[in-house]
């Protein structure tokens, strides 16, 4: 039996010489011949994983080579990937009575005048490079360019709540969305708002009587003007009453308020920019849910607006004996798109208005339109908005128009505070051009200020005016910065500025070129006189930004301001309290002074006429 046993193991060796190990290998050949394909898959993907990589890491490079080309301050050797962010750690400890901004904006401030002989300069935030224009020439080639049109990427931070509104939308959505938005703002349109701009106002002046019947008082105007310009904005963009100025604790407008400061502070602090992060701290949980709460008020108000436009087109095809979904030529009866929408608006308005009836301040019947009515056609009848569109519009709208033109009232009305030879010429203006109720001698404080709605007529013969507001935003620009992205390498003042960096204008540097404005923090609104324009650089004045992605709106904010303006002028006279020097200003979202602006108001005696 054993021999039997050597002589099976030798036969089994002379087969197999080798054992198990000839079984593993043919194992392994099996194993290579069925995943040979996944295995060619993943080295082509490291492959061309490590290229991605050296491709990237090469572009940088080449960028940060470009970029530092360009003038500027100095990094922190010691702390590379921090660029110049660091020296907002080191204000951070100063303990500024006024906080960490406004040194920052004195900081890039003086940066800016630095480099203004080279009329560009560059700044690292992180590892992110910024590249910032205050020269006419450059800021046209940025602004003017239909293929630059890309807002930079720190709008991104304002995602959550305007999605992609007008502000905040990518090249290809934005030219969509202007392109629906702009009969909206058409000079018809803004001028059926101006009933609402003139109520509103009218109130206002109530409310500054009240404050100085029993003589001058000192007025921080800021809070008071934004309250009216969140009553006419939302009124004009909603059709929706607020009274704030009559209760300003409404969680909106607080809502609003935390949005605006706490995007400001994400935009200054490089490691808040990851969403995660963000949305971990404080900052977070307050931003979102000041988002949420806007969301859910504007959202409330669209939804009923569309039932009662439902209802209206509804009873409509009934009338006519058609179907409000297969009619399309009735639809064409109800709305004209585009540029004759207006028209086509106005000859329903006497149908659909009185289902949306308010109250006006004198409790009269008033029936408007609103600009979320305007809206609501496309979505209803051509179907190109959903509700959420609708939402991002009109809480763009509401962002973008509430804080810039109450802080522009503000300044205009501290810079006719501080100069009362200009102040005089322009109520001079103003009672030269509006009905004028005064007569007679006799003096009487006591008597109610007259009520008069202020028409675009008269708003054009206001050339004075019109040159102060001008100044004003000259010395005072609402948007002190605007921003954008390259979507491709660009030659700017002889340097070449790689695709992806962050362009900067900083027109609170660019309006006081000395070339182009002499004597620039001299008030001279003389500087505006048709004579005085002529052959100046498009783009050295821009309070609006400029080119396709100018503001939208700036006709009706214009009109705002003007009326707003005349009507507070000629009823008190204004003396600024506190010299310019004296401001601590900042450049937030819009330019703001962070220690307010502080107006003696007094109220102007009333000539009344006389009785025979």
């Amino acid at each position: 039996m054993i021999i039997m046993m050597l002589n099976s193991s030798q036969n089994t060796l002379f087969e197999n010489p080798f054992g198990f190990e000839l079984n593993n290998q043919i194992n392994k050949s099996n194993w290579f011949e069925t995943n040979r394909t996944l295995l060619f898959r993943f080295i082509f993907i490291a492959i061309f994983s490590l290229l991605f990589c050296y491709k990237s890491i090469r572009n940088r490079i080449n960028s940060i080579r470009l970029i530092d080309k360009i003038p500027g301050p100095p990094v922190n050797p010691y702390l590379p990937w921090l660029g110049h962010a660091y020296i907002v750690l080191a204000l951070d400890r100063c303990n500024y009575k006024y906080g960490t901004y406004a040194l920052i904006f004195q900081m890039v401030s003086s940066v800016n005048r630095i480099y203004s002989q080279e009329g560009i300069c560059r700044m690292w935030i992180g590892l992110k490079p910024l590249v910032l224009l205050f020269r006419p020439n450059d800021v046209e080639i940025i602004l003017s360019r239909n293929n630059l049109t890309e807002k930079s990427t720190e709008y991104r931070f304002l995602n959550s709540w305007l999605g992609e509104g007008l502000v905040t939308s990518g090249k290809q959505k934005w030219r969509l969305r202007r392109k629906i938005l702009t009969p909206a703002f058409h000079f018809r349109i803004i001028e059926d708002f101006l009933p609402i701009i003139n109520e509103q106002s009218d109130i206002l002046i109530k409310k500054l009587d009240l404050i100085v019947q029993n003589g001058p008082k000192v007025i921080d105007v800021v809070s008071i003007i934004t309250l009216c310009m969140l009553d006419i904005i939302c009124e004009t963009a909603m059709g929706s009453k607020l009274n704030l100025q009559a209760n300003s604790n409404h969680e909106y407008v607080e809502a609003l308020y935390n949005i605006s400061r706490i995007f400001l502070i994400r935009l200054m602090r490089p490691w808040l920019w990851n969403d995660f992060i963000f949305n971990q701290t404080d900052y977070g949980h307050l931003f979102n849910r000041s988002v949420s709460e806007t969301k859910k008020f504007t959202m409330k108000v669209i939804k009923k607006r569309r039932n009662q436009w439902i209802e209206f087109l509804s009873s409509n095809q009934n009338e006519s004996g058609g179907n409000l979904k297969a009619n399309n030529g009735n639809k064409n009866k109800l709305f004209e798109r585009n540029n004759e929408l207006s028209k086509k608006l106005s000859i329903h308005q006497k149908k659909f208005l009185p289902m949306i009836e308010t109250k006006s301040a004198d409790n009269s019947n008033a029936k408007r339109l609103a600009f979320l009515d305007l809206l609501l056609q496309h979505h209803l009848v051509t179907k190109k908005l959903t509700l959420e569109d609708l939402r991002e519009e009109v809480d763009t709208f509401m962002f973008a128009g509430h804080d810039t033109t109450s802080h522009a009232i503000s300044w205009i009305l501290y810079m006719l505070g501080l100069h009362p030879d200009v102040q005089q010429k322009v109520w001079q203006e103003i009672n030269s051009i509006l009905p004028n109720k005064i007569d007679g001698d006799d003096d009487d404080d006591d008597d109610d200020d007259e009520n008069y709605d202020i028409t675009i007529e008269q708003i054009k013969q206001m050339k004075y005016l019109d040159c102060v507001i001008k100044e004003v935003l000259r010395i005072y620009p609402t948007a002190p910065f605007i921003g954008r992205d390259l979507t491709e390498d660009t030659d700017i003042n002889g340097y070449l500025v790689p695709k992806g960096t962050t362009v900067g204008i900083f027109t609170y540097v660019l309006h006081r070129d000395p070339q182009i404005f002499p004597e620039p923090e001299r008030f001279r609104p003389e500087r505006f006189l048709p004579e005085n324009c002529n052959g100046r650089h498009p783009f050295s004045f821009i309070p609006f930004s400029a080119g396709p992605r100018n503001c939208i709106g700036q006709k009706f904010a214009m009109n705002e301001i003007k009326i707003v303006t005349v009507k507070i002028v000629k009823r008190f006279r204004l003396r600024s309290i506190d010299e310019r020097d004296r401001l601590v200003i900042v450049g937030e979202m819009i330019l703001r002074s962070l220690n307010g602006i502080k107006i003696l108001f007094e109220k102007r005696a009333i000539k009344q006429k006389k009785t025979h």
